[in-house]
């Protein structure tokens, strides 16, 4: 039998997000009240506030070459759930920090 494992609502992320990013899998979670499906490629910090540079796999994209990350703030993520679905990161990711005075947590 396999547990999904979840953030509980109200609960911290960051042990999905975690799971998410070491074994290329997506996500689910709310955002500002919109349930996304997101690639999960960095976590950082910034101004002592974690983020999250994620592809957004429910968005249209008008094609591959526009796809590109959004970066959302831990505090604003809710129900996040590790799905068994796998990823590619992005052709033209780079694991770093989206600016200088950002600290990378971890990336894929």
């Amino acid at each position: 039998m396999h547990n999904e494992i979840s953030s509980k609502p109200g609960g911290d992320p960051r042990l999905v997000l975690f799971e998410a990013i070491a074994r290329k899998r997506a996500v689910t979670a709310e955002y500002n009240g919109v349930q996304m499906r997101l690639a999960p490629h960095v976590l950082f910090e910034r101004r002592g506030d974690l983020f999250l540079s994620a592809l957004n796999m429910s968005k249209n994209w008008r094609s591959d070459e526009e796809k590109r990350l959004g970066h959302f703030k831990l505090e604003g993520l809710g129900e996040t759930k590790l799905t068994e679905e796998g990823f590619d990161p992005l052709p033209s990711f780079e694991a770093a920090a989206p600016q200088p005075d950002d600290k990378l947590v971890m990336a894929i």
